[in-house]
Order: C-alpha cells, then structure tokens, then sequence
C-alpha cells in the first residue's frame, strides 16, 4: 500500500512538470547523465576484473600490457558518452536542436576517448614488441610516435567537425591550402621520420650502440630512439640528446662492428730512443738465445745472416758490408711473439709489430693487435699489462724509452758540469 502511494505521488508529481518542460527536460538529463556515469562505473569494474582474470593465464598475458598502458580504461571511459548518445530519445520535451548538439557533444566526447585508447593500445604494442628478439636491431618506437601524431591530428580534426556539425572534409580542404605553413611547422619532424626510416632500413643504428659525434658532445651508449631525437648516455653518465636528423646530414662513429667482431684494436707506440740503436755482439746473441720466445728466431736468423756473409768473401769483414743481428730488430721479434703467445691476445685478427718512420721523438715502434675482449676495464687491463711488461723488458736489449728532458735531468747536467 506504502508503495502504491509513492508511485501515485510520483506519478502526480511528474504530470505537474507538465507545465515546465524545461525543467522537465533538465530533469531528465540529469538523470540520463547520472545514469550514464553509473553505467560506465559498471562497466569499467566488469571491463577490468575480467581482463585481470583472464589475464593470469599463460597464453593471454599479453593483456597485462594492455591493461599496464590503460586501454581498457580508455574503452570504459566512452560507455557514459555512448549512453548519452542513445539515451536522448528517451528524454521527454527535449527540441530537435538542443538534443541534436547534445549528441554532437557526446559522439566528440566518444570520439576522443577511442583516441586515446588506440594511442594507448599503440604503446601496448610498443611495449610487447620491446621484449622480442627484433627489438634489439630494430626499433619501432619512431613509427609509433609517427602514428599517433597523424591519429591525433585527424582525431582532432574529426571532433571539431562534429561540434561545428561540419564535414571533415572541410577542414582537410583547409589543411590542404595551409600545406606550406604546415610543412614549415612539422619541417623537423619530416627530417627525423625520413632519418628514423633510413637509420633503420639500412641497420646503422640501434638500442644498445656505442657511437661518437664529438660534433655534440656524445660518446656512449645508445638508450634510447624516438622519432625526433636519439638519447646517448655517455661514459660519465651524462644524456646528449641528439636530434634525429643529424645523424643522416652528419657522419657518427658507431663501434658496433667491433663488438659483433669480438675484438679491440691495441694500437699504441714505443718511441725508442735512436741513440741505443746498435748491433748485437756474439755474446749478447748467444745471451739471447736462452730467451724462449727468441730461441728459434735467433737461432733461424744466425744461420740465415752467417750464411750470407759467407757468400760476400773477404769484403764481409768490413762491418758495412756484412748484416748482423740489431737490438732494435731482435726486440721487435721478441715483442711479436710475446703478443702471439698472450692469453689475452686475439689470434685469428690481425697482429703485427711495425717500425714507424722516425722523428724527433726517437724512433715509433708501433703494437698493434686485438684483445679477446671487448670490455672496456679488461681491454685497458690487457693493455697496461703489455705495455709494462714491454717497457721493463726493454733495458734487456740495451734500447730505453725516448724521453724529453725535464727540470730534474737540466738540474742534474749542471750538477755535474760542475
């Protein structure tokens, strides 16, 4: 009975809005609108559970990422504004026009939040593609950016036409008489697709790279590239970002090559000094001999030059004309095998101890090998270990490293001028 009263009460009530159809007409509205947001709480509660349950399973964890970058919320986010759109009939004493801008409202309304959600479902992707194997030598992150740009701009422009209730195709008529502002204003972005596209067409750049461009300061890893800029984090831990653009109309170094190789290049001089260049008497070589990595050089070497002399005749007794085993040659031997029989030492690359033309700074012996590795602290390590090695090796063939003189040798030369 309580009931039936209330419902003739209401009944009574709504026939009395009658006569103001506007508040009749708000009325009814609100309660559209409050039934929307109702719905569209609904739905995003049922919409997320049921991505979460489903997403627990093995096969469909790939919904985790969609859920992660919020494109079911985005989904759930236009049921209100659908609601409205079809709600309107619904609403009593509501003109032709005001309903008819009303639906405007709520399809833009619609329209921009499955705009965000295929922006949304673009970085889903992104994000399932990043853990693939094509994902190291191939990044994808600058069409993506790409995409989204040219959504948003066409969302845009599809959400102004339906609230000035205009064709789109107006506005694209209007963009096109605008092309050459537009192109001026999008020139960077032009350049970095183009770039980004060739960049990865032609494999020269990826995540991960070591690259220099001392034209701007860059010197590191690569750790990140979108389609305007390419992030480098250098040595010291500083981030140059470098646009896009520039690495196609600017030349880089990019030292992947020689990790993919799996060697580094050692490629540093001993400058002797010329004045300890000299030859080796009999018992020196003889000395030398009992040097294992010399053993068979010397030997070879002593039979080979014996042999020649031989052949000269008597004129062999004059020192210019006879060949003898040099300090400096003998130690170029010594340095090359010692490079050979190291643990550290790439052997199927290329190794070599070469004279370099000689200057003021005595005479530039050069090393130049591979390490097995391409780590930067064990690199250096292999290196400092040879070279200490070499340059305390060196008094044992009477040659010294080139030095110029300091404060301390001028002191010591007057000290003993006096």
């Amino acid at each position: 009975m309580d009931i039936q009263h209330f419902w003739l009460q209401v009944q009574g009530l709504w026939s009395t809005l009658d006569n103001h159809p506007l508040l009749r007409a708000g009325l009814g509205l609100a309660l559209l609108l409050a039934i929307a947001l109702v719905l569209g709480r609904v739905a995003r509660f049922l919409i997320l559970h049921g991505v979460k349950l489903l997403g627990r399973q093995p096969a469909l964890h790939w919904l985790n990422d969609l859920l992660h970058n919020k494109v079911f919320h985005r989904l759930a986010q236009t049921v209100p504004s659908l609601v409205i759109q079809f709600g309107l009939n619904l609403v009593p004493v509501l003109s032709d026009k005001a309903a008819h801008f009303i639906g405007n409202v709520a399809l833009a309304v619609t329209i921009l939040f499955l705009t965000l959600a295929i922006g949304a479902l673009l970085n889903a992707l992104l994000d399932i593609y990043a853990r693939t194997e094509h994902a190291r030598t191939r990044s994808i992150k600058g069409y993506v950016q790409l995409a989204k740009m040219v959504l948003y701009i066409f969302a845009a422009i599809i959400v102004v036409a339906t609230l000035i209730d205009r064709s789109p195709l107006l506005l694209l008529s209007g963009l096109g008489a605008m092309s050459a502002v537009i192109l001026l204003v999008y020139k960077d972005t032009l350049l970095s697709f183009v770039a980004s596209v060739q960049l990865t067409s032609n494999d020269m750049l990826r995540v991960g790279d070591w690259i220099e461009m001392p034209q701007v300061g860059a010197d590191g890893d690569v750790v990140d590239i979108t389609l305007h800029t390419v992030k480098v984090q250098n040595f010291d831990k500083t981030i140059v970002s470098i646009p896009t653009w520039r690495l196609m109309s600017e030349s880089f170094k990019n030292w992947r090559g020689m990790q993919q190789a799996g060697g580094r290049r050692i490629k540093r001089s001993l400058h002797i000094d010329a004045s300890g260049v000299r030859f080796l008497n009999a018992d020196e070589q003889q000395r030398l001999t009992q040097v294992r990595l010399l053993t068979d050089y010397v030997g070879r070497k002593r039979a080979e030059l014996h042999s020649w002399n031989e052949a000269q005749g008597e004129v062999a007794d004059l020192a210019a004309n006879r060949r003898n085993l040099t300090n400096l040659g003998t130690f170029r031997a010594f340095a090359l095998a010692y490079l050979k029989s190291h643990p550290d030492i790439q052997p199927n690359m290329t190794c070599m101890v070469r004279q370099m033309e000689t200057g003021a700074q005595g005479v530039p012996l050069e090393i130049y090998c591979f390490t097995r590795t391409t780590v930067w602290a064990d690199y250096e390590r292999i290196q400092g270990d040879i070279f200490d090695y070499l340059l305390a090796v060196m008094p044992e063939f009477g040659l010294s490293l080139y030095q110029q003189p300091s404060g301390a040798d001028f002191r010591r030369g007057m000290l003993t001028a006096r």
